[in-house]
């Protein structure tokens, strides 16, 4: 997709965060934007702060774990626009806790709902809608450098890896069937956001967390991890612009961090070899990322 004015965008998660970065880089691209959140005041907030840069922008409150929900996302989509171009499957959230056997079940359920099911439920709506429109379209799902090195919270990285998974399949059935929507996976490392703070979303009904978000030293591990994003992380913006620019070439992976590639080679380098996976980067690529990392 080289023309994206008057193109129609469509992209979950979109009140904060990655999700907000990319429907700004869009607008200011000359796209119209369907805003889909959960969260109501900052999603009428981002609708109210865009409107007033002069973008064409439409918001929806939607839960991507409910089918539902993002059905008649993609029917006010149609109501309001007649087509949709782009589809950003990016809602996404982080339960505490880091190993399987700690987490809760409802950890699991509530993670694996918006995750892994939120993503499926995108691409069983809206590709269907991008098929029968029979011209360029675009399918981008928000994955993590998690969902290539198993580094994170137990629950978070299983559904990042499948959605790398899951991308990649559909893109290899898209391609084999000669269809005209294009698949991108984004694997973001580092990026400011308030994803440490999902609980602040957490249905009623998946109360029962591993650990607590009233808990004092998930607390304090939170503000650590909330400062250091603050700190080091990439800008929301930024990475919309990544995205943009990876529709535009039809790029599959986008990977947010290039500096982080020798931990990824790493990875493959052991599954080729037969080689235990590593518990802490080995010497010689610890002294290859930090020649790395800007001075």
């Amino acid at each position: 997709m080289k023309e994206f004015k008057d193109k129609v965008s469509v992209v979950t998660g979109a009140a904060s965060g990655i999700g907000r970065g990319m429907a700004e880089t869009f607008a200011a691209a000359g796209m119209k934007v369907v805003l889909g959140d959960i969260e109501t005041e900052a999603l009428e907030e981002t609708t109210r702060s865009m409107r007033a840069a002069g973008a064409d922008v439409h918001a929806v409150r939607t839960d991507v774990s409910k089918p539902d929900q993002v059905d008649d996302l993609a029917r006010q989509t149609l109501r309001k626009y007649g087509a949709v171009h782009v589809l950003c499957n990016n809602a996404g959230i982080m339960v505490g806790g880091s190993t399987g056997w700690k987490s809760s079940v409802n950890d699991w359920r509530w993670i694996v709902g918006v995750n892994l099911m939120g993503v499926v439920h995108g691409i069983r709506t809206f590709l269907p809608i991008m098929i029968e429109q029979d011209s360029e379209a675009h399918i981008l799902n928000t994955a993590s450098l998690a969902g290539l090195i198993a580094s994170g919270p137990a629950p978070y990285v299983s559904t990042k890896f499948a959605v790398v998974g899951l991308s990649e399949n559909v893109y290899v059935q898209l391609q084999r069937e000669g269809l005209k929507p294009r698949v991108s996976v984004l694997c973001p490392a580092l990026v400011d956001t308030n994803i440490v703070y999902s609980d602040r979303n957490r249905p009623a009904e998946f109360a029962d967390a591993s650990v607590p978000h009233t808990d004092p030293a998930a607390r304090a591990a939170r503000e650590r991890a909330a400062a250091a994003l603050k700190k080091d992380g990439l800008s929301p913006r930024a990475v919309g612009e990544q995205v943009l620019a990876a529709i535009r070439d039809e790029r599959f992976y986008i990977l947010t961090h290039p500096e982080l590639n020798p931990v990824i080679e790493q990875r493959m380098e052991h599954i080729l070899t037969g080689t235990n996976p590593a518990v802490v980067p080995s010497p010689e690529l610890m002294q290859k990322l930090n020649a790395l990392r800007p001075r």
